[in-house]
């Protein structure tokens, strides 16, 4: 690259890199994962940045990397979780539901819980405020698919909702 697109992408980088950030935070609800989550996204950018024509669509660019880079990082055997037979006895000084979810980490801890396409569907639409056509166009999907995930993510959230409401009162 020529020192006029490291200049331009190193302004895109400053403006855009705390939101990029937060986004792949609400994905993956670990600050360490986010951080290595928007590296990637950047780097995908950055060897790609002389090729992009239209600077407008950059960040929807970004969000799909980011978003691809999310669920494949879910794939890897280490990151998945194991299911137990039994469930762990609450504690007495385990806050109660309405705390859970009046804080985010109650909220992101929940959307953990969710598969991850489901979780970037769910992330794009309300978090990131993208409406049906948005989503489907940063996820490479018809917006059937991003209704239909959204549907199935928002009732795989509410049972883990519900579930921490029997479990904790």
């Amino acid at each position: 690259m020529d020192q006029r697109d490291e200049q331009e992408f190193a302004e895109y980088f400053a403006a855009r890199r705390d939101a990029v950030r937060r986004t792949a935070y609400m994905l993956c609800g670990d600050w360490h994962r986010a951080d290595d989550l928007a590296q990637t996204a950047f780097v995908a950018l950055h060897r790609r940045w002389k090729k992009i024509r239209d600077r407008a669509a950059t960040d929807a660019y970004v969000r799909k990397t980011l978003v691809r880079a999310s669920i494949d990082e879910s794939r890897r055997p280490w990151r998945r979780e194991w299911q137990t037979e039994t469930l762990p006895e609450p504690s007495d000084d385990t806050p109660g539901l309405d705390d859970l979810v009046a804080t985010r980490e109650g909220l992101l801890a929940a959307l953990k819980e969710v598969p991850p396409k489901q979780r970037a569907v769910l992330v794009l639409r309300f978090f990131e405020g993208l409406d049906v056509t948005g989503a489907a166009k940063a996820l490479g999907c018809s917006e059937g698919n991003v209704k239909s995930q959204t549907a199935r993510g928002l009732a795989n959230l509410r049972q883990v909702l519900e579930r921490e409401v029997e479990t904790n009162g």
